[in-house]
């Protein structure tokens, strides 16, 4: 299927996006949407035949577990609701732990690299098989960009996605913006990558910016696209004329004649030329072998390791570079504290300036183990039961919205945040 060029829809942008000319199709982000409506602006989208692509990112695929039932039905339903073409997903893991360890889950609220070995990509085809065959309609999967390596690995980025596309029939969405990353961060040739995969394969692209700081690329969604990504599309033009060309931005959203100006030069850039249509047919993917639940285990006892250091500031595992580690530690709770604020709103509005430094304080020490409301949640709680904020207004409003929106507790485990609580409501 021809997609043509597209934007990635996002809620603060959805009337700019209705506005940019020349838009064939647009991606949604499949988990912010609804399983039974959809936000009028893409009703209005798809009136006019613009196509609508969910895009997952929750599934974990490259997990060490089996993809969880429940999130793949989400995904078929939301893909059903738009009646897309395709579904997308990233080679990930996102979350680890859980009874493989004996460890509590813990969630990195962001997309971490699989380990280019056998043993992780003999997990992530039955993940993909097993998810195949739950949506309805063909799924493809994007690299990912990282600022860490896994010591130890057997394939090149090219190596393992062809291979993953040769064992399960999956499709590929190659974002380009990832692979300058993984060409500043690890040293990994672009072309190089793109010589060895199937581009084929490729079901679209994406195009993002990004920031580089103290020699790391940090793939923002909030920068401008720049030159080295567009130079990084044009070797891609080269070998081959993509179906879709996505440009995505998730955050410091420009006025629309920037992003106007993006696709422009997005198109400049494929008007370049060089390769031919891609021509998909689907290989015949050899008989499943089912992966041993032992290798299951290594995988996880792996991922649970990294995501520990990461999360939890436990020691880092043998053979990762330290520093990096240490960026992307800090990543994932800027993430985490960005977040929060964008699903709990109130909280940097009662907190004020002091909402950042407290998140990340009470990130430091304590991982997500669920979704970021429960952690909007979870982070008011702390701070009730420390008796802050010390302000006696911004403490009341603080216990006000917990106590709106937090789900039942068992009395033992609420004991001191009723006392808490009370204290704010009273006053001290």
């Amino acid at each position: 299927m021809r997609l043509g060029i597209g934007i990635g829809w996002r809620p603060e942008i959805a009337d700019e996006v209705e506005a940019l000319p020349g838009i064939d199709w647009v991606e949604a982000v499949a988990e912010n949407l609804c399983a039974d409506h959809l936000p009028d602006s893409l009703v209005r989208l798809r009136e006019r035949g613009v196509t609508v692509v969910p895009h997952g990112v929750s599934l974990g695929l490259g997990g060490a577990d089996r993809p969880d039932p429940g999130r793949l039905a989400d995904l078929a339903a939301r893909a059903t609701l738009l009646g897309a073409p395709l579904v997308t997903e990233h080679i990930a893991f996102v979350r680890a732990g859980g009874a493989r360890t004996g460890s509590p889950v813990l969630e990195a609220g962001h997309l971490l690299p699989v380990a280019r070995t056998r043993a992780a990509l003999d997990v992530l085809c039955e993940n993909v098989r097993i998810a195949q065959d739950a949506l309805p309609v063909p799924l493809a999967l994007e690299n990912i960009a990282a600022l860490i390596s896994w010591p130890g690995e057997e394939l090149t980025e090219g190596q393992f996605l062809a291979e993953l596309v040769e064992r399960t029939g999956v499709r590929l969405l190659i974002d380009v913006a990832n692979l300058h990353t993984n060409h500043v961060n690890r040293g990994e040739d672009p072309a190089t990558a793109l010589d060895e995969l199937p581009v084929e394969a490729i079901a679209y692209v994406h195009v993002a910016g990004g920031v580089e700081k103290d020699g790391v690329w940090h793939d923002t969604h909030a920068h401008p696209v720049t030159a080295p990504v567009l130079d990084v599309l044009a070797e891609l033009r080269s070998r081959v004329d993509p179906p879709g060309v996505l440009l995505e931005r998730d955050d410091a959203f420009p006025p629309a004649g920037e992003l106007s100006g993006e696709l422009d030069a997005i198109r400049r850039t494929l008007e370049k030329g060089g390769g031919t249509p891609a021509a998909w047919a689907p290989p015949e993917a050899p008989p499943a072998v089912p992966v041993a639940e032992s290798v299951r285990d290594g995988v996880a006892v792996a991922q649970t390791a990294l995501l520990s250091a990461l999360v939890a500031g436990t020691p880092a595992p043998k053979g990762f570079d330290r520093r990096r580690l240490r960026v992307q530690s800090r990543a994932l709770a800027a993430k985490r504290a960005d977040v929060v604020a964008k699903v709990a709103p109130e909280l940097p509005e009662i907190l004020g300036s002091g909402y950042r430094e407290a998140f990340l304080a009470y990130a430091g020490a304590r991982p997500m183990t669920a979704g970021y409301r429960r952690d909007a949640l979870d982070f008011a709680e702390h701070l009730l039961v420390a008796g802050r904020p010390e302000n006696d207004a911004a403490r009341r409003r603080l216990t006000h919205w917990w106590r709106d929106r937090a789900a039942p507790r068992l009395p033992g485990r609420a004991t001191r945040l009723v006392r808490a609580a009370r204290s704010a409501l009273v006053g001290r």
